[in-house]
Parts: structure tokens; sequence; C-alpha cells
């Protein structure tokens, strides 16, 4: 029965399922994006993600064929990268990655906003709607930073090349519009993008957090009427 219950609370709330997953996949990859076969776990995980992702979009208002025809190239680019090594191929995965994650989030906006109702579902989609745009722009600075090195620094080892994970946490920080922390654009591009993704952050919670949150209120309300 337990088992039973979790299958049907995954097919009525697959916005959960799917934030759970990039959360777990933010708690993992700090353990295994420094260790030899780290690439081969990361890529391997981005690929998994990769599906949740797409069957999630199958349930909103965005084309789950758009989203499979930007997945098959980026899971074909994370092959070649974990079994040749080629590493010049990351620049390209980070742009298709940025624009899979990008339609995404856009599809799931789309879900949020296409009716006046704010379901369990759709809370669990605003979270996971957030985190998409963050990893989005993760992999924009993740490009950017492979076609201009030297793009980002920190306050540790600020010379070397920041990993997924600082990029990530710049990325959070910088859409909840929390501060920057110590991992800081130095160019003036860089500088733009994270310009572009604070404002982006902003108008998403003005916009799209603040409407679920008071049809929320608004069916509390009804209820207790």
């Amino acid at each position: 029965m337990n088992a039973f219950s979790l299958m049907r609370s995954t097919h009525r709330h697959p916005s959960a399922i799917l934030l759970m997953v990039q959360l777990l996949g933010m708690l993992l990859y700090p353990f295994i994006e420094s260790t030899p076969s780290g690439l081969v776990v990361f890529n391997a995980f981005g690929i998994v993600v990769l599906g949740f992702t797409t069957r999630m979009v199958r349930r909103t208002p965005g084309h789950a064929w758009i989203s499979a025809g930007i997945a098959l190239p980026i899971i074909v680019l994370l092959v070649l990268q974990m079994v040749f090594g080629r590493e010049g191929l990351l620049p390209w995965s980070s742009a298709l990655e940025a624009l899979f994650y990008f339609y995404a989030a856009a599809s799931l906006i789309a879900y949020m906003m296409e009716d006046r109702l704010a379901t369990t579902d759709e809370l669990f989609a605003a979270g996971a709607t957030f985190t998409l745009i963050a990893w989005g722009f993760t992999h924009l600075f993740v490009l950017v930073q492979a076609m201009h090195p030297g793009t980002y620094a920190a306050a540790v080892n600020a010379a070397d090349a920041r990993t997924w994970t600082e990029l990530n946490y710049l990325s959070f920080a910088l859409l909840s519009s929390t501060g920057i922390g110590d991992v800081i654009p130095l160019t003036a591009h860089a500088r733009a993008l994270a310009s572009v993704e604070m404002f982006v952050g902003l108008i998403y919670l003005a916009a799209v957090v603040s409407r679920l949150i008071g049809f929320t209120l608004q069916q509390t309300k009804d209820g207790r009427d």
C-alpha cells in the first residue's frame, strides 16, 4: 500500500518529484564534482533531470516534443564528454541546457497561470520553476566562463575556474536577490547577465509567486465563508 500511495502521489504531484530531484542534485554535486568519476556521475544525473523535466512539460501547455528535441542533442553531447573527454563540447551542451531549462520554466509558468486556482501541484511547481530558472542561468554562467576564462572570481583560489556548484550558488543568490556572496562576476558581459537574472527573479516573485499566494488565500477565505 505504501508503494501504491507513493505512485499515486507521484502521478498527482509530479512537480514535487521534479523539485526533490533538483534539490537532491544540488546537495549531491559538491560530493562528486572533485572526484575522478565526478564528471560521469554529474552528467548521468543531469540526464536523469532532463528526463524528469521533459515528463513534467507534458502536463503543461508547453510542447513535450520541443523539450525532447532540445534534450536529445544535450544527452549526445554529455555522453561524448563522458566517454571521450571532449571538454570542448562544454559550451555547446551548456548553451542547450540553459535553453532547455528556460523552456521548461516557461512551460511551468504557463501551467500555473492558466487558471485562477492554486492547486498543491502548482505550489510545488512554483518551487520547481524557481530552481529551473536558477539552473538555466547557472549553465549560462558555465558557458560564459568556458568562452572567457577568468570571468568569475571567488574569495578562495580566485584565479581558478569556478565549479558548477559555485556558479549555481551565485545563480541562486542573484535570483533570490539575497546578494552574491564570495563568487563575483568580473567582466562587463558577466555582470550584465547577473543583472538580468536579478531582474528575472524579482519579476518571477512579484508576478507568479504572489499570484499563487493570492489565490491560495482567496480559496482559504472562500472555504471559511
